[in-house]
């Protein structure tokens, strides 16, 4: 598919290979989008916050088609093709995550996470030790309650605002996604403003078209319909993840940029130290979205994880 947008020029994406929903409860689905090779290893990638399932880089795609790697994007519950549904916890994103890997007769899995997906890779790993071979997470949320608890950045005001989302997230995601249907004409120029306003690593990013083109596309698919899925992680990280972060006995491997603006370099610090087999990669003059261009070396990286768990 070719994604033009105002001023864009003409960026070829890679479709993905399957597209569609599957149930994980009663009257529940979650929507997914599959790259790569059907037969290869299987790596889940979970969206930031906000995001969807196609939230997946034009290299990454393009490596697993290579590399023959399963990539599969998931919409988490209130954006894309999911239904809207409210976890009592981020562990209880483990369990619908294990129903797909089911239905599509994944037996063992990396699951790589991006910001405030992160935790829900953790998650997985916790609750799936022996299916979760390797989690990569990306400049990924730290609790802001609990005994593993660290403060500063976004997440302390994604508490302050945790109250008012719960009760009234539904309505404020309905919005939102009105916003973007109305705004998509416009889309490409808010994105470039966004870019003008973000610290350099993000804007040198958000400059490459194939990145910009990859957001537009996953934007203008997962939250024209329903967006209320980035108002619930914000609840969920603002109350006790349903784990600790040193049960993760899964290697993960963190990627962080020592200029991120959103979720500050020591937190990324701070976890790794919490978890028990953990090495961290600072990103040098990179921001939030850094690991995004680090597809490659995050993909290949499962693997090498994968075969050493062998």
């Amino acid at each position: 598919m070719s994604l033009t947008c105002n001023a864009v020029r003409m960026v070829d994406i890679a479709r993905p290979k399957l597209e569609g929903t599957i149930a994980v409860g009663e009257g529940r689905r979650l929507g997914f989008a599959e790259f790569g090779s059907a037969h290869g290893r299987a790596i889940f990638w979970l969206h930031g916050t906000p995001g969807a399932r196609r939230q997946v880089p034009m290299e990454a795609r393009a490596f697993a088609e290579r590399e023959n790697i399963r990539l599969i994007g998931i919409d988490r519950p209130g954006v894309g093709s999911s239904t809207s549904h409210r976890y009592e916890s981020v562990l209880d994103f483990a369990s619908d995550l294990e129903t797909v890997a089911d239905t599509l007769g994944i037996d063992k899995m990396a699951v790589v996470g991006l910001s405030g997906g992160g935790p829900y890779a953790l998650a997985s790993a916790y609750a799936m030790p022996d299916r979760v071979m390797a989690v990569g997470v990306l400049g990924g949320v730290a609790p802001s309650k609990g005994p593993d608890a660290i403060s500063g950045g976004l997440v302390d005001l994604g508490g302050l605002l945790a109250p008012a989302l719960a009760a009234g997230g539904a309505p404020i995601g309905a919005a939102a996604s009105s916003v973007i249907r109305l705004a998509r004409p416009f889309a490409s120029p808010i994105i470039d403003l966004y870019g003008l306003a973000s610290p350099a690593g993000d804007r040198r990013l958000l400059a490459r078209p194939e990145f910009k083109a990859m957001f537009l596309d996953d934007l203008l698919n997962g939250g024209r319909k329903q967006m209320s899925a980035p108002f619930a992680d914000i609840v969920l990280f603002a109350h006790y993840w349903g784990f600790r972060v040193g049960d993760v006995k899964t290697p993960v491997f963190w990627w962080h940029g020592d200029c991120d603006h959103i979720i500050p370099y020591r937190h990324g610090e701070h976890m790794v130290s919490l978890l028990p087999d953990a090495k961290f990669f600072p990103m040098p003059g990179e921001s939030h979205l850094g690991g995004l261009g680090k597809a490659e070396e995050i993909l290949t990286g499962m693997q090498e994880l994968w075969d050493a768990a062998k």
